[in-house]
C-alpha cells in the first residue's frame, strides 16, 4: 500500500481543492460559501476534514457543511 493512500478518515492533502481550502484557512479569507439548497453563507472557513468544513459566520455562529452540500467557495 502506499504512502499517499488515505483512508475513510483522513483526505489527500496533493489535491488542489483541499490545498486552496487550507490556504483559505491559513490565511484567514472571508469567503462565500453556496450550498446545494440555494442558501449563501460568508465567514471565515476555521476547519476542513475529509467530510466536511466548518464557516464561522460574523455573528459569531459555527456552520458545518457537509461537502457534498457544497456548490462553491469562494474567497474574498
Amino acid at each position: 500500500m502506499s504512502s499517499k493512500s488515505t483512508s475513510a478518515n483522513s483526505f489527500d492533502l496533493e489535491l488542489p481543492s483541499i490545498r486552496q481550502v487550507q490556504s483559505i484557512i491559513r490565511d484567514q479569507k472571508t469567503v462565500e460559501i453556496k450550498v446545494t439548497t440555494g442558501e449563501t453563507l460568508v465567514g471565515a472557513v476555521i476547519w476542513q476534514d475529509a467530510n466536511a468544513i466548518c464557516v464561522k459566520g460574523d455573528d459569531g455562529q459555527s456552520t458545518i457543511l457537509m461537502r457534498g452540500a457544497i456548490a462553491y467557495v469562494k474567497a474574498h
